[in-house]
């Protein structure tokens, strides 16, 4: 049993992905095992919220062996794993966006800002919040060149963008936080 695990740890990813899509348990849970935590990480990074990485997780881990039988083996599996993870964080801010019109039609439903005395928090919010405000392909950007530490190249890639595209985009999320911060200072 220990000599399957230690080869399950040394199993290119490409590999257990095609053995878990054609049903072997033990691939799957070394895939699960191997990049939960990553998965997880990008999830809190592209919705700003523990809770929403939390479940989102989940139900991407959930949903996992019916969409690696889609798997087409074109590109790396973490580029491939990413590009899931976008899809269902796009999917999730669109069921967000509907609630919140809902709400909006229902009653007046505000979310209530806790003061905090730690600076370190006030600039970890109003960083949550200028992202917030940027467009979702902006964040998209910055969640996996910051976030997540791609290279412009492997973020073009998981984006499905050029990749003087990712450097523009870096370069305009830059130019609008900048803009952001100088218009509060006033």
């Amino acid at each position: 049993m220990r000599l399957i695990s230690v080869m399950r740890m040394e199993t290119p990813d490409e590999t257990l992905a095609l053995a878990a899509a054609g049903g072997d348990r033990a691939a799957f849970a070394a895939l699960v095992t191997r990049h939960y935590d990553r998965i997880h990480a990008l999830a809190w990074r592209l919705t700003g919220s523990a809770a929403d990485a939390q479940d989102l997780t989940q139900d991407i881990c959930a949903a996992l062996p019916a969409k690696l039988a889609g798997w087409r083996a074109e590109a790396r599996f973490t580029t491939w794993l990413y590009r899931v993870v976008m899809n269902a964080a796009h999917d999730l801010r669109r069921r967000q966006m509907t609630r919140s019109r809902a709400a909006d039609g229902w009653g007046d439903w505000e979310i209530a800002r806790q003061d905090e005395a730690s600076t370190e928090r006030e600039a970890r919010l109003w960083l949550e919040d200028a992202m917030a405000r940027l467009g979702p392909d902006l964040r998209d950007t910055v969640a996996l060149v910051l976030g997540e530490e791609l290279t412009q190249a492997e973020a073009a890639k998981v984006l499905g963008v050029s990749e003087g595209t990712v450097a523009w985009r870096m370069s305009e999320v830059k130019k609008r936080l900048r803009r952001m911060a100088q218009e509060e200072a006033q």
